[in-house]
């Protein structure tokens, strides 16, 4: 009887292992209310990014406008996301991370009003850089934004090293989850309301993507955030000199150690930058084009892109703990680069679309891995910073690199310019492991002996 005795005491318990395990999959111990809050925020940003991602390209062909004016309207669009971004990476390190996550979202909804009342280039384009809405980028849309480094800053400091790849996988989940809501469900819902492509359902999606927004920014006011270092040295004891926290936490200069790593993710950035300039801005564009399709169909395949996506979010930290961080970026990397080619010599929408789902399917595996990466090896009160500058080259070389694509697209071949990105993502994948092969993320690292007992 004694042998049976565990087993009848144990039997409870273990008939709420499998609930406890889920309940900590889908809320787990370091889900913070601030955490919460910046996910659900980013659920409705990318949203509202996604929804637009494929309805301005579209609304911009409709109005008469041809691949040369997208690519100078994605040109404008990346220079003013490049200038916001480093200004909100590098004041987020000094006046906290919050205001940024508040702000940012306010002018993408004017962003997105501004395209019930105009539609001249001018004030079109001017808004939509302002609002970083003419950036495209396919179904990945969701991702983007120049408040980003805020973001990224605010949540790594929220968790340890041990949880931050998981908690970039949630981000990334969360994203998906969004544009898989305002890139599918959203523009069918304005079909539903108007009959036609008119611009009258066209305003009702950009009235749509205005709320998602906003209900973005008032979701981030309740967040609770730390007083800036410098603002913390203020009471500090009289020991310390005056002002010296001040001046430690709001000095231009980055550590020896910040300011190499820098150096080199402004070179692979770049060349990933330039990859990406090439052939994301008219992904949405060249869908209608070849094979004439509209933001219906456009509309369901990035849905199922982003359904198919949001398992790639949730295995992404257990594909770095098997592979190693750096390892694992750089395969998703050379697997993003090889599906390019398939792609765009595919004959039909749907056999491109299959092999475009299997291509962000890796991307969406790598991109919370790298975006951890650089926040578990830059020091908290750097990570604004170099979250900014880090993303500088790749956004100035994605800027430069859609207008060249346009006119390619239009007088040249409407394959080359995904053909020269898919070369120059193989190369960012071989200088990314060049560089950081021999850099190891805390979680990474050897813990040290401890005590011995003699």
């Amino acid at each position: 009887m004694s042998l049976k005795q565990p087993e009848i005491e144990t039997s409870p318990k273990n008939s709420v292992v499998a609930p406890r395990r889920l309940l900590r999959m889908i809320y787990p111990a370091w889900m913070t209310r601030d955490i919460f809050l910046v996910f659900s925020a980013r659920f409705f940003m990318s949203s509202t990014r996604a929804l637009a991602g494929i309805v301005v390209p579209v609304y911009f062909a409709v109005l008469g406008y041809r691949g040369l004016t997208l690519g100078l309207l994605y040109t404008m669009s990346a220079v003013a996301s490049a200038l916001l971004t480093t200004l909100i990476g590098w004041a987020s390190d000094r006046v906290g991370r919050k205001p940024f996550l508040v702000a940012t979202p306010l002018l993408t909804s004017l962003a997105c009003l501004s395209f019930l009342y105009f539609r001249e280039a001018l004030p079109l384009f001017v808004f939509a850089s302002l609002g970083t809405l003419g950036r495209g980028a396919g179904a990945g849309a969701g991702m983007i934004g120049p408040y980003q480094p805020a973001e990224q800053a605010f949540l790594a400091q929220k968790v340890s090293s041990r949880d931050r790849n998981t908690l970039f996988g949630r981000m990334g989940f969360a994203s998906s989850l969004g544009a898989l809501a305002g890139g599918g469900p959203m523009i069918a819902l304005a079909v539903l309301l108007v009959s036609g492509r008119t611009p009258a359902e066209y305003h009702v999606e950009f009235l749509i993507g205005a709320v998602f927004a906003l209900v973005s920014a008032l979701l981030a006011i309740p967040l609770k955030e730390p007083r800036p270092a410098w603002r913390r040295g203020r009471g500090a004891q009289a020991s310390a000199p005056r002002g010296s926290a001040r001046k430690r936490a709001t000095r231009a200069k980055l550590s020896s150690f910040s300011a190499r790593m820098l150096m080199r993710l402004w070179v692979t950035n770049g060349i990933n930058g330039l990859a990406v300039g090439f052939f994301g801005p008219l992904l949405t564009y060249w869908f209608y084009r070849r094979f004439g399709v509209g933001p219906v169909q456009i509309g369901a395949l990035y849905s199922a892109i982003n359904l198919a996506s949001l398992l790639s979010n949730l295995v992404s930290s257990r594909v770095a703990s098997r592979l190693g961080l750096v390892r694992a970026i750089v395969m998703t990397r050379v697997l993003q680069a090889a599906l390019i080619i398939p792609m765009v010599l595919a004959p039909s929408f749907w056999l491109a679309g299959g092999i475009y789902l299997l291509r962000m399917m890796v991307q969406r595996l790598g991109l919370p891995l790298r975006q951890s990466f650089v926040m578990g090896v830059i020091p908290d009160e750097e990570r604004g910073r170099v979250g900014a500058l880090s993303n500088l080259p790749s956004q100035v070389n994605s800027a430069l690199a859609p207008t060249f694509a346009g006119y390619l697209f239009e007088h040249v071949a409407m394959a080359l310019p995904f053909e020269i990105g898919a070369v120059l993502q193989g190369l960012n994948a071989t200088s990314f492991y060049f560089f950081f092969r021999g850099i190891r993320p805390p979680e990474e690292r050897p813990e040290p002996p401890g005590p011995t007992i003699e």
